[in-house]
């Protein structure tokens, strides 16, 4: 008999056994007594905790509906140790854990970084590695003479998820979502956020 408890995590709720919750406490503890001293601690925390929640999520069916040691033992596996790397340390930094080494799939969002209006086309240039001007005159086009583009635009907008989390934006762009990788991102959120204040 495995004794299971409810916990949340990135905003889902899961049921984890009790040897599962502290290994997986232990892990995120470890991950932000790592970034303690980070500038944007708690954002870059809550993206890594987002991911968790989904790749735990992946491990959840209708014959197991909890997760055990192994579940995390194959998040830790994804997004790696700590120890891979140490904040302030360039040498580390530039290295990535053994599994983020290899591409990953796009996955298909609209950017909201670089829209213009939904942001459909930053996210088709994104996921095709092209200029979103391509695409931008490829609708401008196709509505001027036919209307279609405008409604395949709009359905697409309203299909088409809005590249939030950090991970998200990861995914977008076809890179490894590992904990260095979201700490990376964010940390380059607050820099192009600083630079706009310093701008205006």
């Amino acid at each position: 008999m495995t004794k299971t408890l409810s916990v949340q995590l990135g905003g889902l709720l899961f049921q984890i056994d009790e040897q599962a919750l502290a290994y997986l406490e232990d892990y995120i503890n470890a991950i932000e007594k790592q970034f303690l001293e980070e500038e944007g601690c708690a954002e870059i925390m809550q993206d890594i905790e987002n991911r968790m929640a989904e790749l735990l999520s992946e491990k959840i069916d209708r014959h197991r509906d909890f997760i055990e040691t192994k579940d995390v033992d194959y998040l830790i596996g994804i997004l790696g140790q700590p120890d891979d790397f140490t904040p302030g340390n360039d040498a580390k930094e530039e290295r990535s854990p053994v599994t983020g080494e290899k591409k990953v799939a796009k996955r298909l969002y609209r950017d909201p970084d670089h829209r213009v209006l939904g942001g459909v086309c930053s996210g088709l240039g994104a996921y095709f590695d092209s200029d979103p001007w391509i695409f931008r005159v490829i609708f401008i086009g196709i509505s001027f003479f036919f209307l279609t583009g405008l409604l395949v635009y709009v359905i697409i907008w309203l299909v088409v998820p809005e590249a939030v989390t950090s991970a998200q934006k990861l995914e977008m762009k076809g890179e490894p979502v590992t904990i260095e990788s979201i700490k990376n991102a964010v940390k380059e959120e607050f820099e192009q956020m600083k630079q706009r204040m310093n701008w205006k």
